[in-house]
């Protein structure tokens, strides 16, 4: 899971950077509102942290402008204000959700797992061949045993179920699964597949994993 936080008080930014992926999530950051929007904008996130009060644009209007162009990424705004008006006011611009500083990074953990919840027909299980992985329970089985992943190897064999028959280049994927955006040895990767192939006891013939030469790795029926 990818989240994307716009705070311009830095402790508060480097603090929740570093709980969020000590929890496994992937993060990007930003200073301000401008940039943030942009990120916003051309990203792939699964949930907004969103400042109230940034230089640029302010909270509200970053929140206002990513809906206006249709997107439905849950939103949650941080902020000092702390009345009911303003608590309505943020709801109204678009937000999911409200938490008051200072918070507990609990709470916050929380209200992010509750917005990420698979919301009713929402896919949370995904399959290929005799693998499945639920993103719920954060388990995976092959037939009736259950294979145990660390959880790099579970955000890749996820990250490859949920784009199940398309190529994924090995840039995607570094940056998704490690949060890694800078030139970087994509080797590590092979090593992961490899490891997930033993772990999931894949044949010759259980060729469910692909190597694409050059490019990444696709996973698709067999």
């Amino acid at each position: 899971m990818r989240i994307l936080i716009i705070e311009d008080e830095t402790g508060i930014l480097n603090f929740l950077k570093q709980g969020l992926e000590e929890e496994s999530y992937a993060v990007d950051t930003s200073l301000e509102g401008v940039k943030g929007l942009e990120m916003a904008l051309t990203g792939e996130y699964d949930l907004l942290l969103i400042d109230w009060m940034l230089p640029g644009k302010s909270g509200i209007e970053v929140c206002r402008e990513f809906r206006k162009q249709g997107h439905k990424t849950p939103i949650i705004f941080l902020t000092a204000r702390d009345t009911i008006q303003d608590t309505i006011f943020g709801l109204q611009a678009g937000a999911n959700d409200y938490i008051k500083k200072p918070f507990s990074f609990d709470e916050l953990l929380e209200r992010i797992k509750v917005q990420l919840r698979p919301k009713t027909g929402e896919q949370s299980e995904f399959k290929l061949g005799p693998i499945v992985v639920d993103t719920q329970s954060h388990q995976v089985f092959k037939g009736a045993e259950e294979i145990k992943l660390t959880q790099k190897e579970f955000g890749l064999l996820e990250y490859l179920l949920r784009n199940k028959g398309k190529v994924c280049r090995r840039t995607r994927i570094i940056e998704s699964v490690w949060d890694i955006h800078f030139e970087y040895n994509t080797g590590v990767i092979d090593v992961y597949i490899n490891s997930l192939r033993k772990k999931l006891k894949l044949a010759k013939e259980e060729d469910y994993i692909q190597t694409i030469r050059g490019v990444g790795y696709i996973a698709k029926e067999i």
